[in-house]
C-alpha cells in the first residue's frame, strides 16, 4: 500500500512539475521599450521622446555663431558678433522624469524646465508610438529698460508647452512630429502674445556611435488666436540638419540651422532668419553625462 502511495504521489509531483513548465511557456513574453529610437534628449533645437536613466545628470553646452551672409569676411559666421551660447543642466530623478535649468545669451533667459515620456514605443508594437511632453518657463534677464512703461517682474515671463510623438521605425531610422504652444506675457505691440507651431525631426543611424539629424519647425499662422489682421512680424520656418556622435558617457551635434535662439519659445516668436534666402548658420552642441 504504501508503495503504491509513493508512486501515485510521484506521479502527481511529476504531473504537477510539467503542468507549471506548460504555463510558464504559455505565459506570453513582456513587450519591452526599443532600444534608443534616439541617442540624446536633444536634436539641435529640439526636444526628443528620449530621457536618460534615472539618477543621470547631463550638463549641455549650446553654441549658435553668427549668419553665413557675409562670407569669408567673418568666416561664414565663425567670428561674426551674434553668437550666442546657452548652458544648462538637467537632471533625472525618477524613470522617464527629467527636470532642467539653463541659461543663454540672448536676453539672458533663464530657463526651468520638466520633460516626462508617457509612453515609449515597444518592440512588438503594444504601443506602437513613444509619447512625451515638454515644459519650460523662461525669465528674460535683461534690465528695465527693455520692457518700456510700467514694468512689472511678470513682463519676463514665457511660456512653452510641447507634445512629441515618435517612432523608431528601424535600426536606421526614427521620425518624431510635435505641436507646441508659446506665450509671451509681454511683448512690443507689433507682435502677438501666443503662437502655435508644428515640427518634425528624424534621425538616420549611419553607424554605431553616429547619426544624421534633421529638424523643421513651422510657428503657424491662425487668425483666431492673432491680435493683428496681417502676419508682418510672423517667425520664420526653422530648419536645421546636422551630424550627431554618441558614446556612453558625452554626445555631440555639430549642425547647420536658421533659427538664432536657443530656447523653443524664442525660435516660435522672434526668428527672422529665412533658410530660403540662405540665412543659415553653425552650431553644435556638447553633452556630458554622469550616473549615480
Amino acid at each position: 500500500m504504501k508503495k503504491n502511495l509513493l508512486i501515485l504521489s510521484l506521479i502527481c509531483v511529476f504531473s504537477l512539475a510539467l503542468f507549471a513548465q506548460e504555463e510558464q511557456a504559455a505565459a506570453p513574453e513582456k513587450d519591452r521599450p526599443v532600444r534608443a529610437p534616439f541617442e540624446s534628449g536633444l536634436l539641435i533645437d529640439n526636444q526628443t521622446t528620449f530621457i536618460s536613466g534615472a539618477k543621470t545628470l547631463e550638463f549641455d553646452i549650446q553654441h549658435k555663431f553668427g549668419t553665413m551672409d557675409n562670407g569669408f569676411s567673418d568666416l561664414f559666421g565663425l567670428y561674426a558678433p551674434g553668437a550666442n551660447i546657452r548652458m544648462a543642466l538637467n537632471y533625472v530623478p525618477m524613470k522617464n522624469l527629467q527636470v532642467g535649468y539653463g541659461i543663454s545669451k540672448t536676453n539672458m533667459y533663464s530657463d526651468l524646465s520638466v520633460k516626462y515620456t508617457i509612453f515609449e514605443q515597444t518592440r512588438k508594437n503594444t504601443i506602437p508610438v513613444a509619447v512625451a511632453v515638454f515644459a519650460n518657463m523662461a525669465i528674460d534677464g535683461r534690465s528695465e529698460d527693455a520692457f518700456g512703461d510700467n514694468y512689472q517682474f511678470s513682463n519676463r515671463m514665457s511660456y512653452f508647452s510641447q507634445l512629441i510623438i515618435g517612432r523608431k521605425f528601424s535600426e536606421a531610422i526614427s521620425l518624431q512630429a510635435n505641436v507646441s504652444f508659446t506665450h509671451y506675457n509681454k511683448v512690443q505691440p507689433e507682435y502677438d502674445h501666443d503662437k502655435i507651431s508644428a515640427g518634425l525631426n528624424g534621425r538616420v543611424k549611419i553607424s554605431p556611435q553616429s547619426s544624421i539629424l534633421i529638424q523643421y519647425d513651422i510657428p503657424m499662422k491662425i487668425k483666431s488666436i492673432s491680435e493683428h489682421t496681417h502676419f508682418d512680424n510672423a517667425a520664420e520656418h526653422n530648419l536645421g540638419f546636422g551630424w550627431e556622435i554618441r558614446t556612453r558617457t558625452h554626445f555631440f551635434q555639430i549642425y547647420m540651422g536658421s533659427a538664432d535662439g536657443l530656447i523653443p519659445q524664442h525660435n516660435a516668436m522672434y526668428n527672422t532668419n529665412d533658410w530660403t534666402d540662405g540665412d543659415l548658420m553653425f552650431g553644435f552642441t556638447i553633452a556630458r553625462l554622469w550616473s549615480f
